[in-house]
């Protein structure tokens, strides 16, 4: 029974990769899973459903070896590279169509957007926890809103996934513009005491 469900499951994902979301039913579903169409209904009721359950589990199964690889990462440098690799394996496993699938479905479905919502949010969980640890006792610390900043990064993420798909060359250029903020900011965290007194009280009034 429980093998069933996980069949609908992924094949609700692999249908989504070859047709598109427009292209998924019951009966592309089943076909892909090896399954009875019946079974759609009979496990998750209906196959937007099976679409929610489906958004929620494939991500889940994705952030895991993630959130375990994130806490081996010890500065932003490390985490913009991290970042890389996920990206390219993202796109390289055909995530990046699911995902422009399911956001661009949700669009018009509250109920479809809620279930992607709460997969997006799986991801921003475990980004904002690595940025509060690598920007402790940073000068910038008390003037950055670390879960906007986490957003920020997946909602980033997320378009330039998007944006290589027509613009290879500007994502690549992107991604080093990133780098370069990354740098930098490791630059302030090398700053002396009194350097980084100044910063912290000149960035505070700038906030101001």
């Amino acid at each position: 029974m429980a093998d069933t469900r996980q069949r609908l499951i992924d094949g609700a994902i692999e249908t989504i990769r070859r047709h598109g979301l427009t292209g998924t039913s019951a009966r592309t579903i089943a076909a892909t899973a090896g399954v009875n169409q019946a079974l759609v209904f009979y496990h998750f009721g209906s196959v937007h459903e099976l679409l929610e359950a489906a958004c929620l589990a494939s991500t889940e199964a994705r952030v895991a070896p993630f959130a375990a690889r994130l806490d081996e990462v010890a500065d932003l440098r490390q985490l913009l590279d991290l970042g890389r690799r996920l990206h390219a394996e993202e796109r390289e496993q055909g995530n990046v169509m699911v995902l422009a699938q399911m956001l661009a479905g949700a669009q018009g479905d509250p109920a479809l957007a809620g279930a992607t919502a709460a997969a997006l949010r799986l991801w921003v969980g475990p980004v904002e926890r690595a940025l509060e640890r690598l920007l402790a006792g940073s000068p910038v610390v008390d003037l950055v809103d670390t879960a906007g900043l986490a957003r920020a990064v997946c909602a980033g993420f997320i378009g330039l996934e998007l944006f290589e798909g027509v613009d290879p060359a500007g994502a690549h250029a992107a991604l080093d513009a990133l780098e370069r903020l990354a740098v930098l900011v490791d630059v302030v965290q090398d700053l002396g005491p009194v350097a980084r007194r100044a910063l912290h009280a000149k960035l505070r009034r700038s906030g101001t």
